[in-house]
């Protein structure tokens, strides 16, 4: 009996496993890819992933079919507690990550007050950054599904929100210079626009039940890599990982820009913010430098810092090259990164195992009836750069 209350009294004092794995997956540098499906992914998608070396997927549900009107939340406009059927779905798509060896980032890309546009009419929702109201729904949001994925295994981080943009129609121009946004943020401290502050509130719900899990903060304006300069400081929490997403410039790497009578070429004069710039290889790393100089600066360490996102439009003929581009940069300084998108059944823009061709028209008739998309993948030389890389970190 003796020896039975020693053991019992030397594994509570001993930190569990998973609470000690989470923060110490981000120690060293880690790479992964975007699911974005429109149907919650299969087991073949997971060990395809991780097969080709990824350890970390970012995983949205938003577009899976919800029991309400919006999954998981019940609904954007209040937020009254999970959707059980929907808390289950999402268990079971973890467990399946976990069987192939990945970890996952859960990304919503809605909010109580802040429905992501593609399900709201194209419109975008900014309730949440004009009422605080909607901040106390979004952390019980948050405080309620920590509770429920604490300790799965698969789970590595809680990425609080995609891409919030509580600049836009806000007084603050996209990539506006440093200045500029640092005077935006002074007349929006402790308003409802203070994303700093929201994420605060938000990490504060989530210690009440979960002490460990790490979480991820995006930039504001879109997640924009330039858009830290106006944060006075990095957050209390010490398990905070800050992520960027990478598409500049937008108007050369956007699907849009198959289009134009005359696309923008990369490299090339390309318009950004309320100028025309050369972006090149040169342009590309200085631009990705401002989330790391801003890290440094703050005491953040480059092992904390993540660009989420990043990609191009695999049809144009300069995207393998601007993949590059990017990435050399964000090995060069060791950060995290997960391209978009892996293998998306909704769009097929940035699925580089496609190729530059375009998709199989199966694709489209597997959407109109929302069925599993059937078409193969492959390893490709516009996925190379990506690919290279994974295959290096196995």
């Amino acid at each position: 009996m003796r020896s039975l209350i020693f053991a019992l009294a030397l594994s509570a004092a001993i930190p569990q496993a998973h609470a000690a794995d989470l923060i110490g997956f981000w120690d060293k540098p880690q790479h992964g890819g975007n699911s974005f499906n429109r149907l919650p992914p299969d087991q073949v998608y997971f060990d395809a992933l991780r097969g080709y070396g990824a350890t970390w997927v970012r995983l949205s549900y938003d577009k899976w079919k919800p029991e309400k009107r919006d999954f998981l939340i019940g609904t954007a406009d209040k937020y009254d507690g999970l959707v059980a059927s929907d808390v289950k779905t999402l268990k079971q798509v973890l467990d399946r990550a976990d069987k192939a060896g990945l970890k996952v980032v859960i990304a919503p890309l809605s909010l109580p007050g802040m429905r992501w546009a593609q399900n709201n009419d194209k419109k975008f929702d900014g309730r949440l950054w004009k009422d605080k109201a909607y901040w106390a729904q979004a952390a019980a949001f948050w405080r309620d599904l920590a509770a429920e994925l604490k300790d799965h295994p698969a789970v590595a981080g809680y990425n609080i929100v995609n891409e919030p943009a509580p600049e836009k129609g806000n007084g603050l121009a996209e990539h506006a210079d440093p200045a500029a946004m640092k005077a935006w943020y002074d007349k929006q401290k402790d308003s409802a626009s203070d994303l700093p502050a929201f994420y605060e509130t938000v990490i504060k719900a989530i210690r009440e039940v979960d002490p460990t899990t790490p979480v991820m903060a995006d930039a504001g304006w879109y997640a924009a890599a330039d858009a830290f300069s106006y944060w006075p400081s990095k957050l209390t929490d010490e398990r905070v990982l800050y992520s960027f997403h990478m598409y500049e410039p937008y108007a050369a790497t956007s699907a849009p820009n198959m289009k134009r009578e005359k696309p923008y070429q990369y490299p090339g004069m390309v318009p950004y913010g309320d100028v025309e710039q050369k972006w090149d290889a040169e342009r590309v790393k200085a631009y990705l430098a401002q989330p790391v100089e801003w890290a440094d600066s703050h005491g953040i360490a480059r092992n904390r810092v993540v660009a989420g996102e990043f990609g191009c439009m695999r049809r144009l003929p300069f995207c393998t090259q601007y993949l590059e581009d990017v990435l050399a940069p964000l090995d060069a300084d060791k950060l995290h990164w997960a391209f978009y998108s892996f293998r998306e059944d909704a769009w097929d823009g940035m699925d580089y195992e496609l190729g530059a061709g375009k998709v199989n028209w199966k694709y489209w008739e597997a959407q109109e009836k929302n069925e599993p998309d059937p078409v193969k993948r492959k390893s490709t030389s516009e996925f190379a750069p990506i690919s290279k890389r994974l295959a290096a970190s196995k």
